[in-house]
């Protein structure tokens, strides 16, 4: 392996360990978890708790429930993107 191969090899393994500490330390372990990405409990919540909101405000026809489950439905979607928090891949999405 050539010198520049091993340099680009640190630097990825650098920037997986500031990414996602937790995944570099359990592969360290041996028992690896799921990437930051792949990590959705919190987005499910959200998602449940839209629904939960907007279902009851669509039944009684309640207007402010039903646009609090959609703004809710609007933040779990945001969640749920993968690369929300990559400036890099924001700045790419917006050229297109």
């Amino acid at each position: 392996m050539g010198r520049s191969d091993e340099e680009s090899l640190a630097g990825l393994e650098d920037l997986v360990r500031r990414e996602d500490p937790r995944f570099t330390r359990a592969l360290a372990d041996g028992r690896p978890c799921s990437p930051r990405e792949y990590r959705r409990g919190p987005a499910w919540s959200v998602l449940a708790l839209a629904v939960a909101v907007l279902l009851p405000g669509l039944v009684v026809g309640q207007g402010l429930l039903v646009a609090l489950g959609l703004v809710l439905a609007g933040a779990a979607g945001h969640l749920f993107d993968p690369h929300r928090d990559h400036p890099r891949c924001r700045a790419s999405r917006t050229r297109r």
